[in-house]
């Protein structure tokens, strides 16, 4: 065809295979993007943090992570289901049910919300202090401006950290209505966290999160790594000496210090660098176990570690 050229870098062409397969099966994809574009792009052209720029660099990946987001939560859901059963998040959950079955409505309510508070901010916290949850955490840190679509950009397999805490709430007694329900405000008020507006919401700083304060979490600049993990309440940051939020300067700078490779298909293949390939471990199953098991102690370890430290913010990029 006239004018056309095939796109140079295959992963490109998979990008958009999978989005059209995707928008074949689930066209409501696109109407997400069409309500959230209408919702804060306005806000952000009338009210800029950095300029009124709607076309940008990363901006095809960020909105194809949007449009392939259902298949990818599925499979991240699947996982997740795993992980949250085999953390064993259930056990406390258990201890906790009875407690929670006496309380009143009201008051159950606001446990249910603070308990999802501080479980998620220690997943979110390990997720970037963790090596080999960084890894997949990195990709959603990897884009290098915050605004209406930015937030889409996450691998499937680094929500199933956030696994535990939905698991722990199911088990204490509280109704899977109200635990998805949690989950959709925690995304819409991430997607709100993410634009690109220059509202400063001072007198919210310490006690609901602001674009402000979510965007120094995404920062990358010396005394903002490692901070603001809060996802409703920056009361967590507050008592475990992760809040960052400077009055006499904002934050410029954003992504990760690591290499990130361009495009949706490289970037959910990026965090299994290095790992060990379903067909290595088809030949040598007993040292996947052995590998795998290590893994998962030293993964422990660096949990432990980290809940340990009362600041964990660096002066330099963290790159595990």
């Amino acid at each position: 065809m006239p004018g056309w050229r095939r796109p140079r870098d295959p992963s490109v062409l998979l990008a958009l295979v999978a989005v059209a397969a995707t928008l074949a099966v689930d066209a409501s994809a696109v109407a997400v993007v069409i309500v959230v574009f209408a919702l804060v792009v306005p806000f952000e052209m009338l009210f800029p943090r950095h300029g009124r720029r709607l076309r940008r660099d990363g901006l095809g990946t960020d909105i194809a992570y949007a449009l392939v987001a259902t298949p990818l939560g599925a499979v991240g859901t699947l996982v997740a289901a795993v992980v949250g059963v085999g953390s064993l998040a259930w056990l406390p959950g258990l201890l906790l049910r009875p407690l929670v079955a006496a309380t009143p409505s009201l008051v159950r309510t606001l446990v249910g919300i603070v308990l999802f508070d501080v479980t998620i901010y220690w997943a979110h916290r390990w997720a970037h202090e963790v090596p080999f949850l960084w890894r997949f955490h990195a990709v959603h840190h990897s884009t290098r401006r915050l605004d209406w679509v930015s937030g889409f950009r996450n691998h499937p397999f680094d929500g199933v950290v956030f696994a535990p805490a939905f698991v722990l709430l199911l088990a204490a007694g509280f109704s899977a209505e109200f635990t998805g329900l949690l989950a959709v405000v925690q995304v819409l008020t991430g997607l709100a966290a993410h634009a690109n507006v220059r509202w400063r919401l001072r007198p919210l700083h310490r006690f609901v999160i602001t674009p402000e304060f979510h965007h120094w979490h995404h920062a990358d600049e010396p005394g903002a790594i490692n901070s603001n993990y809060a996802v409703f309440l920056p009361l967590w940051d507050l008592v475990f000496g992760t809040y960052f939020m400077p009055d006499d300067r904002r934050p410029q700078r954003y992504g990760v210090a690591e290499p990130m490779p361009r495009g949706v298909v490289r970037q959910l293949l990026h965090p299994f660098r290095g790992l060990r390939t379903p067909w290595q471990l088809a030949r040598h199953p007993l040292r996947g176990v052995r590998d795998t098991v290590a893994g998962v102690r030293r993964g422990l370890c660096q949990m432990r570690v980290a809940a340990g430290r009362t600041s964990t913010r660096s002066n330099a990029s963290y790159t595990p």
